[in-house]
């Protein structure tokens, strides 16, 4: 009966019916309009869209179970460490760097709208890095690993990725002058929408949001970042507005004429979790073993994946150079 109710409990919590139900037992129905309302009633949504979805997906016969094997096994390795590193890691950056920010800004519209702004930018620079930097990519790459694209891919991370975005995010928002309880507010909004725009193709079709995309990152363009494409790696780094891609030239609309293949160019076991939690890191440990002198070792830690000491790169720029794109 304990095994139950602990599973039962998990699925409260899984679902947020837990604070739902607190919520309701302790406030009124006016206090839903307040921020904690609004995060009580939204935060049930993504774990029902994705049960709908995958039972979509099971009816209709478009995927099988093991297109959710990375995502699951990644969330429940990752239901309690990676967790509370992140939290911990946000408390750690707004203790140290709170006192050295530049300047405070209020928690107003006005203020707020510049807050999104720089963790955008925060954002775009924590993800660009983890795309370019290969001990960085070797904590991303567990998210671009599934070779299919579906709410569950947002669980798929490494444990160690949410305390280094955390890291760069916080710490650049915090010295831009954004008051701690902003910067929560921004990172519940950023959590949400950047799971929803992983939505499976199989249940929303055609995701680029019309005239919302030309701003907005939408499920399409997140969709080309998760693409091996080489037209389309390295691109549209940003998590809801799409203002720093476009800035700095990284931003890439979804082509009627490039069909998205998903996953990673390292030719991996299909939906192996091992493999995909893991396989960087041995991959990146077997080139330091092998480079020749201290230099070359440095270098295949920090130069962006796909280098080597060859000069027979492999990285994406090179790919498109070679490919005559960009």
């Amino acid at each position: 009966m304990e095994i139950l109710q602990a599973i039962g409990d998990w699925i409260v919590g899984f679902f947020g019916f837990d604070d739902l139900m607190e919520f309701l037992e302790n406030k009124s129905f006016t206090d839903f309009l307040t921020y904690d309302g609004i995060k009580v009633l939204i935060r049930p949504l993504f774990p029902i869209t994705l049960v709908l979805e995958l039972a979509r997906g099971l009816l209709f016969k478009s995927f099988g179970l093991g297109n959710y094997k990375i995502p699951f096994f990644s969330y429940v390795l990752n239901a309690f460490i990676g967790r509370y590193l992140s939290l911990g890691m946000t408390a750690i950056c707004i203790g140290f760097f709170e006192p050295k920010a530049l300047f405070q800004v209020s928690f107003t519209w006005y203020w707020f709208i510049y807050g999104y702004i720089v963790w955008e930018l925060a954002h775009f620079i924590y993800h660009y890095l983890a795309h370019k930097v290969r001990l960085f990519w070797c904590l991303h790459s567990t998210h671009h690993a599934p070779e299919n694209m579906n709410l569950a891919v947002s669980y798929a991370h490494f444990f160690l990725e949410g305390p280094y975005a955390d890291i760069i995010r916080a710490s650049i928002c915090i010295l831009a002058g954004l008051p701690p309880a902003m910067l929560f507010a921004i990172m519940f909004i950023d959590g949400t929408w950047g799971a929803f725009i992983h939505i499976g193709d199989h249940l929303v079709k055609n995701a680029r949001m019309g005239k919302l995309g030309n701003f907005m990152l939408s499920p399409a363009h997140h969709r080309v970042h998760h693409a091996r494409n080489v037209q389309y790696m390295d691109t549209n780094f940003c998590n809801l507005l799409n203002i720093w891609d476009r800035v700095f030239k990284t931003y890439q609309p979804e082509l009627d004429d490039v069909k998205v293949e998903y996953g990673i160019t390292r030719e991996m076991k299909p939906n192996h979790f091992l493999d995909a939690y893991f396989g960087e890191l041995v991959a990146l440990a077997k080139d330091v073993y092998h480079a020749p002198g201290l230099v070359n070792k440095f270098l295949y830690i920090f130069m962006p994946p796909g280098w080597s000491h060859t000069g027979l790169h492999k990285t994406a720029a090179a790919m498109k150079k070679e490919a005559g794109i960009g």
